[in-house]
């Protein structure tokens, strides 16, 4: 089996160990991406993007062209690259991916016990040759294609460590900490967990030099003081408790239990006050009904202890969500908590590392944080016991990872966003469903007009309206087109207008030229989301012309029977790619219909095409029985 590497140098071996010579420059930042995306169509235009941190040269497509040919030869009998449509796909074993392999084995680590744990971490850390994608050219590749990565590293190294220093085995904790910091001096997590191993070893004074020598690092290279992981272990240190503690030698303390939620007169006691929202945005506007119907609810009695904004990717529901947590900070006087779950990302955050983080805000020592996540959630919702605060889910997948984060005190509020409409925290918790879809035409307008100045709109007053009604008012959409119009002020909005009016351009015009900034971004990241069945669904609906489809249509152009295409039509509407405006009658926006056009021409033969338009123009064509 190909071995596919990116975790140091891109490399390709064969399945003897020889390498392939991909030579060096461009070719490289190709291979990358296929390998990064195995199994995954590729548009050429998104090779283009990464592959230049620059504006693409006229030879780009013939550029990447070659450099697929030539992959395609070096990798002939190893493994496929096929042509799809307008793209390319790496056909291979996702368990011949190095990246696929550490986050497995890091995965397998959080469930294993300490022993077995320790050896999979030193499985995945191994499978590190360097930085990831060390010898790939340009920025951009490495800001996409890499995100994560080195963060994914450091945390499977601390979770290696905290698991030695739970078995005890403090000198291996020093060993695999010490060469680490060396390199990397800023990590304080790492640095406040080689302190703790030093200090259960004896070593005190070491213990206390990392720490000086890392403070003066954070203020000479950032302008920082400590963060509070890092000045806790130094108390610690100092005084000799905590985790790294012994109590004759070669015996180490026991951790002391979690601190008691309530004092002795049952009043909560005295939590540090945490305040993480997101700053607002300063030109919000509109959405008056939304926030109208979440006031609504707010005043309701008993008041809901979880509101969901559902909406399509680019509706603002992060930016809504935000706005009116801050319009609340007074209700919550407690505090507010925030974090993103990365629902539709991959992976995703997990509830019990959201948890570790909270219970840490919330000043529970890192040594005293439960190890299950069923124990986490019963702390922490200890905790907010008796309290009024605010929690703010962003970006959540699925119920199931949000429920654990859910608080329980009647006095505190969780304000989830997600792509999908999460019924089973309202049918089951109780939550609050608000739908958030494009913004009102005026409101669009005023958008547009917040970031381009007046004049400008008021200049040609129909283009404005038009391109708002291109972007289908959605702000991811308004915002991108108004950046690119801000690059150009030379630029007519009537130019801008004509541009997206030609739909074979419109998803690529929409795009900041930013992986995560563009339209057609935020649409893949709820199609990849998608079951298979309504995923393929979603690609035939490509071949549909206009903005709504028949139960019965649908149906045929994928070739299923009713019952089977109904339940993947009600997946895609709960993703918001669809939306039932009558029973058996379903919608789209034209930015999902052109996306579902460009997925069924990338990922679908020309025969299967062909087969799925005959079935739709049968149905179509086929005599219906007489009424009456």
């Amino acid at each position: 089996m190909v071995q596919l590497k990116l975790l140091g140098p891109v490399e390709c071996e064969t399945d003897d160990g020889r390498p392939l010579a991909l030579g060096s420059g461009r070719i490289r930042t190709v291979t990358a991406v296929l390998i990064s995306e195995v199994n995954q169509v590729v548009t050429l235009s998104r090779l283009i993007d990464l592959a230049w941190d620059v504006d693409p040269p006229a030879s780009a497509r013939g550029v990447v062209h070659n450099h697929v040919h030539r992959l395609r030869q070096l990798l002939a009998g190893q493994a496929e690259l096929a042509t799809r449509g307008q793209g390319y796909v790496l056909l291979a074993d996702p368990c011949a991916v190095d990246v696929h392999r550490f986050q497995s084995l890091v995965s397998g680590a959080r469930e294993a016990e300490p022993q077995a744990a320790v050896a999979m971490l030193r499985r995945a850390l191994g499978l590190w040759r360097g930085e990831a994608l060390a010898d790939v050219p340009g920025d951009r590749v490495r800001r996409t294609v890499g995100a994560g990565l080195a963060q994914a590293r450091v945390a499977a190294l601390h979770e290696l460590g905290a698991q030695l220093l739970l078995l005890g085995r403090y000198g291996e904790v020093v060993t695999e900490l010490t060469a680490w910091i060396a390199e990397h001096p800023l990590h304080e997590e790492l640095t406040a967990l080689l302190m703790r191993a030093l200090q259960a070893s004896g070593r005190q004074a070491e213990a206390l030099d990392h720490f000086h020598r890392t403070r003066r690092h954070l203020k000479d290279q950032l302008g920082i003081d400590p963060g509070r992981v890092l000045s806790e272990a130094y108390l610690a240190v100092l005084d000799g408790s905590g985790a790294g503690a012994r109590q004759g030698p070669g015996r180490p303390v026991a951790a002391a239990p979690p601190a008691a939620p309530y004092a002795a007169d049952h009043r909560p006691a005295p939590l540090p006050r945490v305040a993480q929202l997101p700053p607002g945005i300063l030109d919000f506007c509109g959405r008056e009904r939304e926030l109208a119907v979440l006031d609504q609810h707010l005043e309701r009695v008993p008041r809901p202890h979880c509101v969901v904004l559902a909406g399509g990717g680019g509706a603002g529901k992060t930016t809504l969500a935000v706005q009116w947590a801050h319009r609340l900070r007074a209700e919550f006087p407690d505090g507010q908590l925030f974090a993103d779950l990365r629902g539709f990302e991959r992976p995703p955050m997990r509830a019990g590392t959201v948890l570790s983080s909270f219970l840490l805000a919330l000043g529970v020592p890192e040594a005293r944080i439960p190890e299950s996540v069923a124990e986490r959630a019963a702390l922490y919702r200890s905790l907010l016991a008796g309290r009024r605060m605010l929690v703010l889910l962003d970006n959540a997948g699925t119920a199931e990872q949000t429920r654990p984060l859910l608080p329980s005190a009647p006095g505190c509020l969780a304000v989830v966003t997600s792509r999908r409409r999460l019924s089973g925290l309202v049918v089951r918790d109780g939550a609050v469903l608000v739908t958030v879809g494009p913004l009102a035409p005026g409101d669009a307008l005023q958008l547009l007009g917040n970031a381009l100045g007046r004049q400008r709109i008021e200049a040609d007053p129909a283009a404005a309206r038009a391109l708002v009604e291109w972007c289908e008012r959605l702000p991811l959409a308004l915002r991108i087109a108004a950046a690119r119009l801000m690059a150009h002020p030379e630029w007519p909005l009537e130019f801008w207008t004509k541009k997206l009016a030609d739909e074979r351009r419109r998803l690529q015009e929409l795009s900041a030229h930013d992986a995560d900034l563009a339209v057609e971004a935020n649409l893949y990241l709820s199609y990849r989301a998608l079951s298979s069945g309504a995923a393929r669904l979603f690609r035939v609906l490509g071949l549909h012309p206009g903005p709504g489809v028949e139960l019965p249509a649908a149906a045929a152009l994928a070739g299923q029977d009713l019952e089977r295409t109904r339940r993947h039509l009600a997946e895609l509407c709960d993703a918001h790619l669809l939306q039932e405006q009558a029973q058996g009658h379903y919608v789209r926006s034209e930015l999902v219909r052109l996306y579902a056009a460009q997925r069924v021409a990338s990922e679908e033969s020309r025969s299967a095409q062909d087969l799925a338009v005959r079935r739709l123009l049968d149905h179509f064509t086929r005599p219906r029985p007489a009424r009456g």
